[in-house]
């Protein structure tokens, strides 16, 4: 496992992109807090992330590559069109998927997915690599998410390719918002 600071990263770059879109489980910061994250295509990558944070079922969000693949792939009704001017941006839109655009460990199966364009580097790097990419907390099932590498859980770090580090977080998690039906925000 590697870690790599910005310019570490920006050295690497298309080996880094390469390395997600074949598969990589990586952790990655966001502008709120550490997530963790693979090519979200890739259902052999999608299960080594549950596995990791021991979560069997709960859907995980995605990092979508752009405003043209959200509407590609999901239902953008207009209560949806005005929360999406919100990105790049803390939240999390639920949204209902138009195709299946995602390996099927992402959402459990369901027809809608959580979608994330961070106001952060990251969503470059998702961009380029031009796949979904899933972003989920640091943290096994239940436990404190990461804001540090002191604070990395020794069973996440051992299944991890690399980490894309730039110091402490001191964010929270994403707002959630559920575009699925009448607008409801869900609070964490």
């Amino acid at each position: 496992m590697r870690i790599l600071n910005f310019e570490e990263f920006n050295l690497e770059k298309q080996s880094i992109i390469d390395a997600i879109t074949g598969g990589a489980v990586f952790i990655h910061p966001t502008d709120t807090i550490y997530g963790i994250g693979c090519n979200a295509q890739l259902l052999s990558a999608v299960q080594k992330v549950r596995k990791l944070k021991a979560r069997a079922s709960n859907p995980f969000s995605v990092i979508a590559p752009s405003l043209e693949w959200i509407h590609e792939n999901c239902i953008v009704a207009k209560e949806a069109e005005e929360w999406l001017e919100k990105l790049p941006g803390p939240y999390t839109l639920i949204l209902k998927l138009k195709k299946n655009c995602v390996a099927r460990g992402v959402n459990s199966g369901l027809n809608t997915l959580g979608i994330r364009i961070p106001n952060h580097w990251i969503k470059n790097v998702v961009a380029e690599a031009d796949v979904p990419v899933v972003t989920t907390s640091v943290n096994r099932s239940n436990e404190d998410y990461m804001t540090s590498l002191e604070d990395l859980d020794p069973a996440i770090k051992g299944g991890i390719d690399f980490i894309l580090y730039e110091g402490r977080k001191e964010g929270k998690p994403s707002k959630i918002t559920d575009l699925t039906k009448d607008v409801r925000v869900i609070e964490r």
